[in-house]
């Protein structure tokens, strides 16, 4: 099985450099990285003028089964309902396959 690289770009609903912004990427890295199924999840602050996105997260998976795993992990669901659907303005999502 071929290993996926996720990714998400995205803005916060918090200004940028507040306290809530911090406290939403630290809580974020904590709750992703955690679960079982991630691998070398790493968290990114834009530099570019090149779009309008201000942050962004990846991680990668095994495999299909171990990506579908954490979309289905309790952690991931609490994370997206409580905190993501909540604090963030506007995302994309981007999941590639190994070639």
């Amino acid at each position: 099985m071929k290993s996926i690289t996720h990714m998400v770009i995205f803005c916060l609903k918090h200004g940028k450099y507040s306290l809530q912004e911090k406290e939403f990427i630290s809580d974020s890295i904590e709750i992703l990285s955690s679960i079982p199924v991630v691998r070398d999840f790493r968290a990114y602050r834009q530099t570019s003028p090149k779009n309008g996105f201000d942050f962004g997260f990846t991680m990668k998976f095994k495999d299909k089964n171990s990506y579908e795993e954490y979309n289905k992990h309790p952690s991931h669901l609490e994370y997206v309902n409580n905190r993501w659907l909540n604090e963030v303005d506007n995302f994309l999502e981007i999941d590639f396959e190994e070639i």
